[in-house]
């Protein structure tokens, strides 16, 4: 059985835009294997999750991105959702938190809209990934070679990059993130 016993993992998510089953289903896929997941957001309180584009369930946030270091976890998760990774882009703190796990080598897992913020970060040049197919511009454009594919590992940079097109992807995605993550 592959356990992610001891290891903590970072979600970081905007205060609102989350699409909340990108946010669950890793997170219960985490707790599952035995590890330990921490919501992190771009200010203190709960943050706003939805169902496309309504409103769903509010998640108590257990620390701020700009008041945490890399030190503290052993992977990151970017769930999507339109909104999340457009308001994470525009926060310098989150944007350098989540190029501190690329500079650091730690396993990065995005699904959907989430590698918008990866492009923020400047770390995706030479990385082959997938997502919502509307960020395939903006991937090539940064750098990276996209493909349609449920699932994408790349191990072409200095750590392991997961990433998934959307929700219906999230079994592949949820496999090879507590995979990967126990590797790590």
């Amino acid at each position: 059985m592959i356990t992610l016993q001891g290891r903590t993992v970072a979600f970081l998510v905007a205060e609102e835009g989350t699409e909340q089953v990108e946010l669950t289903r890793p997170w219960a896929a985490v707790e599952e294997a035995g590890g330990t997941p921490r919501l992190l957001s771009t200010g203190p309180g709960r943050i706003q999750a939805f169902h496309h584009l309504d409103r769903a369930d509010q998640f108590a946030v257990d620390a701020v991105a700009g008041e945490e270091t890399v030190d503290d976890y052993d992977a990151l998760v970017l769930p999507g959702g339109v909104a999340n990774p457009d308001r994470l882009r525009t926060d310098p703190q989150a944007v350098g938190f989540v190029r501190a796990f690329f500079e650091a080598g730690k396993p990065v897992a995005a699904i959907c809209h989430g590698p918008w913020t990866l492009v923020e970060a400047d770390v995706v040049r030479g990385r082959t990934m997938t997502s919502w197919p509307s960020l395939r511009t903006d991937l090539n454009n940064a750098g990276a070679t996209w493909v349609d594919q449920e699932l994408v590992v790349c191990e072409q940079g200095d750590n392991v990059l997961i990433t998934s097109r959307k929700p219906d992807d999230l079994d592949a995605f949820d496999d090879a993130l507590v995979t990967r993550f126990a590797k790590a």
